[in-house]
């Protein structure tokens, strides 16, 4: 049983469903749809879209349906000449349908949809040029589905991409070596991105960076021999990330802790405290 089940399941005009009104009485009677479960004329999508699901050859019929939740399902198993018309829908449902299926020459001038829903059904499908013309559209969902599937090599064109998670997704896939551009993005996230992937010899841009989140990922990262900034760290994780690293190596545990053996962090924190008494 379905959580909204109705004890009398509606059609989309809001009247109580009959099975003795629908033109598929057959298919009724011989179990093969279903009141309040697989139903043409019920108002909720999900029925609808299970009874053309298993009546695939009906859908053509309801490309023309006046409830937008049949036509949209219809389009997803009609035969696929008949869905250039619907790119003219009024329902951005009906108009997304159509995109999803037909051939890439047909669906270029959805582009430019009013509709967000639309436009991201095509940023999903289209490639190359197209694709890339995309960027500059003005819903961040719609660029940053153009960000994940367009070739990194042009991905420089979107670093000052104004919404910081379309941003963040450029660090992500972003050739290693343009990283060094976006070390000093407004948005932490997108810094620690380029923390996560800078080559080493170039993790001390965000040495100092004002997020201890980054500071973090500098400093597990970063070589040891470049560690003492960190401990002094006003955050004890990235101190003791420090120290723990440092206390690893015996020439620099000597030289920066004052211990001549490897120790773990609470030794060489042990160790200090004794060495200031």
């Amino acid at each position: 049983m379905e959580p909204d089940e109705e004890a009398d399941p509606l059609d989309w005009r809001g009247r109580p469903v009959r099975c003795r009104e629908c033109a598929h009485l057959t298919l009724n009677r011989e179990g093969l749809c279903a009141k309040g479960r697989a139903c043409i004329r019920d108002r909720r999508a999900r029925r609808v879209e299970r009874f053309l699901s298993g009546h695939r050859g009906l859908a053509d019929a309801y490309l023309d349906h006046p409830y937008f939740e049949v036509r949209a399902a219809a389009a997803r198993y009609a035969s696929i000449f008949r869905l250039p018309a619907l790119l003219d829908d009024p329902e951005p449902e009906v108009r997304g349908a159509a995109a999803a299926r037909l051939p890439l020459d047909r669906i270029g001038a959805l582009a430019e949809d009013p509709e967000i829903h639309v436009r991201l059904v095509v940023a999903h499908r289209i490639a190359g040029n197209a694709l890339v013309a995309m960027l500059s559209d003005p819903a961040y969902q719609v660029r940053l589905a153009v960000v994940r599937r367009m070739p990194s090599d042009l991905l420089p064109l979107v670093m000052r991409d104004p919404d910081p998670e379309v941003r963040t997704w450029v660090a992500r896939r972003l050739p290693v070596g343009c990283l060094p551009d976006m070390a000093f993005d407004a948005d932490p996230l997108v810094r620690l991105e380029v923390a996560q992937r800078l080559p080493l010899a170039q993790l001390h841009l965000l040495a100092q960076d004002s997020d201890l989140r980054v500071r973090f990922a500098v400093a597990e990262r970063i070589a040891e021999e470049e560690l003492a900034p960190f401990l002094h760290d006003a955050e004890p994780l990235i101190r003791e990330v420090a120290r723990e690293r440092i206390a690893r190596v015996p020439a620099l545990a000597a030289r920066l802790l004052g211990v001549a053996t490897i120790l773990p962090f609470h030794g060489a924190d042990t160790a200090e405290r004794r060495d200031e008494r």
